[in-house]
């Protein structure tokens, strides 16, 4: 009884040590079978059963931007050529264009979206134009020129996006 009591101790005192040395605050909060939490840089990420479900952080804003979210994570191929100029990659680790609305796309086809996006219209923006762009026609390097040309100067350093 004494060694259940003391391994129950040690396994509770390492799971708080674990959750104290996550990169992530362990906020979780379950709405409709999804996860929500926040992550250090105060983005929230809300976990759901696939691209078709939209997280319910976009429920306090207009349609269009839910609009937007979808589009952008079904032009995974796309934006995740294009660099983001808003400081992403440095303040949230940020890769491309893609990493401010979509965090993950699981095996199972589950997606963790990021509201980053929601707070930043260069996110907004670089995805808009460069979706646009591509739906018209233009190829993945004529996208990333014409980002690449307009966000230049007066903005933040782009993401270390791959070429």
């Amino acid at each position: 009884m004494k060694r259940t009591a003391i391994m129950a101790a040690c396994l509770l005192s390492f799971g708080i040590i674990m959750g104290a040395c996550s990169d992530e605050k362990a906020s979780e909060t379950k709405h409709d079978h999804s996860m929500t939490y926040t992550t250090n840089s105060g983005d929230i990420r809300e976990t759901t059963k696939s691209i078709d479900h939209l997280p319910t952080f976009l429920n306090n804003f207009e349609e269009n931007v839910a609009v937007l979210y979808q589009q952008a994570a079904k032009h995974k191929d796309l934006l995740e050529h294009i660099p983001c100029y808003c400081g992403c990659g440095e303040a949230a680790r940020h890769k491309n264009n893609y990493d401010c609305f979509v965090h993950e796309t699981k095996k199972d086809g589950s997606v963790v979206w990021d509201d980053h996006a929601t707070k930043c219209g260069v996110c907004l923006d670089i995805a808009a134009e460069s979706i646009a762009a591509y739906e018209k026609g233009k190829s993945i390097k004529e996208i990333r020129q014409m980002i690449d040309d307009k966000y230049k100067e007066g903005y933040a350093k782009p993401t270390p996006t791959k070429s």
